[in-house]
């Protein structure tokens, strides 16, 4: 299928010679002018700026979702036809028989099922909201003059019409990305076989005991005020909030960078939504028609995720009696089963039996066989399969809330993935808050797969509302999570054994204490930050060693002298993550063999637990794996970025890949559209710069990052600051493609609600 889209690209630049590129330019959208659509109630203007950011102004909420999908589909379609695919297992249909695991593994979740099951149990406002959008995205599809955008050419792919599940597929994508504890009962079950308690204790650390939590204690009522003082897989997302007597301005001011894996076109879509009752604006994602993280002229939120675990695997016994059914508490049931049919591009469509047992789907029947023992299979439990998700209802209220009462009833109806919320508004209040459902068990946490037969772990309902970690006011000053611990160990529910380790949220503590009076430029400068606490902590430990190497021992002399920052124009950044890379990949693999294939990462807690207290785990001792590891990276480092230590530079390897999925498969494309930058940061620094480790040819390549970049001041919310990457549109022929890539590197933020507009497209209602 690949070679054949090649051929087609091929094709393509030959018919370029001969008016194809015009044909191609003709997908570019329209901006101005007036265009006559059906499904509007009064003409709406869509105004963009000079990056593309478009301001939508219309007559009600109503039309301006449907502004918002037309917008949409001008600059995301390809990406939005993508997305409703992948939820609904029909991506086999475009490409032939390489996305068949895909499909066969949506189709056993039934995300797109789930999607449609939500539809009647939101509000009329929000049902009527999701019909404007998708009113708007065909009345594109409908009025659209000239070429599709150059991905449809190439896959000759015409879009269907929009429909309101399409929109709320996405949801549960996120869910499934954000939510994916199911992934690593599975990598610790795996491990349990072949390593002790006590082993498995190194190998999953406790969070600290001095680590920063988000709120110390927990009091409730219809509206939470100060709370106890607390202080305040790879993973990443920072925000933080600090009320007015805490800012320059006098009125609270939010921050937010969301991270997700790199693409282009970006997850996030800037946008301004303008009616006569309110005006809304931030990241939008396309496909939808909320703006998720932002602000309105009243108030401003942001989110990082909680790691909160909503999936828990289940162990089915089948009956002995009769393998077409299973056993339950109150005896054998037979599996529920439903028959789909996945259309495959160029190959006979496959016929799939999918069966789901009382605790949800069965998974097991999408993993490679041998994944379970005989007679056994692996059901999946998970908050966003369950029935009555108003997460869609949630995120079109937080536009349109005033006030923390307001904001808080929004919350009530957010199902999941849950997140860690700031929240800020112009009279002066700050707080913070972690909706979503949490399961409550009968017993156990989750870790690790449960027998299902039993009963014993099943869940028995969900932490209620005003119960979750919540609050305003507090007596700090501010609020600030990093995908950390949010509650002591005193809380009364289970959330999650997940958190991220406490690096990022100790610098931002840190950053907070030394700026008493936050500015959006100190902010900007926080989320800019890349001093490494992980090398802090594990330099000392790691340099003790006495290299009898020249190389080697300038190499220590380097690290012992660092100022710990993740700087592109650095060598030590360089040299510090490709020693621990090579140490922790041969510790691991030494310790679990095979099996550390799926674990090993920079797993900074763990090596410095062993190089503490654990020397039983480096056969020699761990002070000669530490220089024998030293020894291999630096052969490494001089191969591929010359003999002079003093040359090398992070910035050289640490480059930030922005992939677009179909381009990078195609030979002829892939460098020509290739977007990339070197960039600065760590797996652990507040500017976030993971690297790709288990890579072998590109292991300090970055793919993950802040998308999105967001400051807000409540003394002026049309001045909030803004970031996106790599660009507004998806269309590779579009000069907003990938135009941010080198603000967003070196932080400089647009300011859409002060840009003056270049071009306006009316949109009037057809007569």
């Amino acid at each position: 299928m690949i070679r054949r889209i090649a051929a087609g690209i091929l094709a393509v630049i030959v018919l370029a010679g001969g008016g194809g590129w015009l044909y191609l330019r003709s997908s570019l959208p329209q901006e101005s002018g007036t265009v006559s659509v059906r499904g509007l109630s009064a003409p709406l203007t869509i105004a963009r700026d000079r990056d593309g950011v478009p301001l939508i102004a219309a007559a009600n909420d109503d039309d301006a979702a449907f502004g918002l999908g037309y917008a949409h589909a001008q600059d995301r379609l390809f990406q939005m036809e993508l997305q409703r695919r992948y939820g609904a297992g029909r991506l086999a249909e475009i490409f032939g028989a390489d996305a068949l695991p895909i499909d066969r593994q949506m189709r056993v979740l039934g995300l797109y099922r789930s999607a449609e099951a939500e539809l009647p149990h939101l509000p009329p406002e929000v049902r009527k909201s999701l019909d404007a959008y998708a009113a708007g995205v065909n009345a594109f599809l409908a009025t659209r003059h000239g070429a599709l955008p150059p991905e449809f050419v190439l896959l000759r792919l015409t879009p269907e019409p929009w429909k309101p599940a399409d929109t709320l597929v996405w949801g549960k994508l996120m869910d499934l990305q954000l939510g994916g504890n199911y992934r690593g009962e599975l990598e610790r079950a795996r491990l349990s076989r072949i390593v002790s308690p006590e082993d498995m204790a190194v190998l999953y650390p406790g969070y600290p005991k001095d680590g920063p939590t988000i709120v110390g204690g927990l009091r409730l009522g219809e509206l939470l005020h100060a709370m106890t003082e607390g202080v305040g897989p790879t993973m990443a997302s920072n925000n933080w909030v600090v009320d007015g007597a805490h800012s320059q301005s006098g009125k609270p001011l939010l921050a937010n960078d969301p991270h997700l894996g790199f693409a282009t076109p970006g997850f996030w879509y800037l946008a301004r939504l303008k009616t006569p009752e309110r005006e809304i604006a931030g990241a939008t994602v396309a496909g939808a028609p909320f703006v998720v993280i932002g602000h309105n002229d009243r108030i401003a939120w942001g989110f990082t995720t909680s790691t909160a675990d909503i999936e828990d695997l289940f162990v089915e016994k089948l009956d002995p009696a009769d393998p077409q059914r299973y056993l339950t508490p109150e005896g054998s049931q037979p599996f529920e089963t439903r028959a789909e049919t996945i259309a495959v591009k160029g190959a006979a469509p496959v016929e799939l039996t999918v069966r789901s047992t009382r605790h949800g789907p069965v998974l097991s029947d999408m993993l490679p066989k041998g994944s379970t023992e005989p007679g056994y299979v692996l059901a999946l439990q998970a908050t966003y399969l369950g029935g009555g998700d108003t997460s869609a209802a949630a995120l079109w209220g937080l536009g349109r809330a005033r006030d923390w009462g307001s904001f808080r009833e929004a919350m009530k109806l957010f199902v999941g993935p849950p997140q860690n919320v700031v929240y800020a508004d112009r009279d002066g209040t700050i707080g913070f808050i972690m909706p979503g459902r949490i399961p409550i068990r009968k017993s156990g946490t989750g870790w690790m797969p449960s027998p299902g037969w039993t009963g014993a772990y099943d869940w028995t309902g969900f932490v209620p509302f005003d119960e979750l970690p919540q609050g305003t006011n507090p007596a700090k000053g501010h609020f600030s999570s990093a995908n950390n611990k949010i509650v002591p160990d005193t809380y009364s529910h289970f959330i999650s054994r997940d958190w991220d380790r406490p690096y990022r949220a100790t610098r931002i503590e840190e950053m907070l204490a030394a700026t008493p009076k936050q500015t959006q430029a100190a902010s900007e400068a926080m989320e800019a930050d890349t001093k490494s606490l992980m090398a802090k902590q594990l330099i000392p430990l790691m340099t003790r060693i006495d290299p009898s190497d020249a190389v080697a021992r300038r190499a220590v002399d380097m690290l012992r002298q660092w100022d710990l920052r993740m700087d592109g124009d650095k060598p030590e950044p360089l040299i510090f993550t490709a020693w621990l890379r090579e140490f922790s990949r041969t510790l691991f693999a030494k310790k679990l063999g095979a099996a550390a294939e799926g674990y090993w990462n920079l797993k900074p807690a763990v090596v410095a637990e062993v190089l503490k207290t654990r020397q039983d785990w480096c056969p020699g001792g761990c002070d000669k794996l530490l220089a024998d590891s030293l020894n291999v990276a630096l052969v490494e480092l001089r191969r591929d970025y010359g003999g002079d230590i003093a040359d090398w530079r992070w910035g050289k390897a640490h480059i930030a890949e922005f992939p677009n999925r179909l381009i990078e498969r195609i030979p002829l494309l892939r460098d020509w559209l290739r977007v990339a930058i070197p960039s600065q940061g760590g797996y652990d620094t507040v500017n976030v710069g993971p690297s790709s480790v288990h890579n072998p040819n590109r292991p300090f390549a970055q793919f993950f990052g802040a998308g999105f970049r967001i400051v807000t001041d409540l003394a002026d919310p049309a001045g909030s600051r803004m970031t996106v990457v790599p660009g507004q549109s998806g269309n590779p022929l579009s000069p907003h493609y990938a135009d941010q890539l080198k603000r967003w590197r070196d932080f400089e933020y647009l300011v859409p609600g002060r840009a003056a507009a270049v071009s306006t497209l009316t949109l009037e209602p057809a007569r």
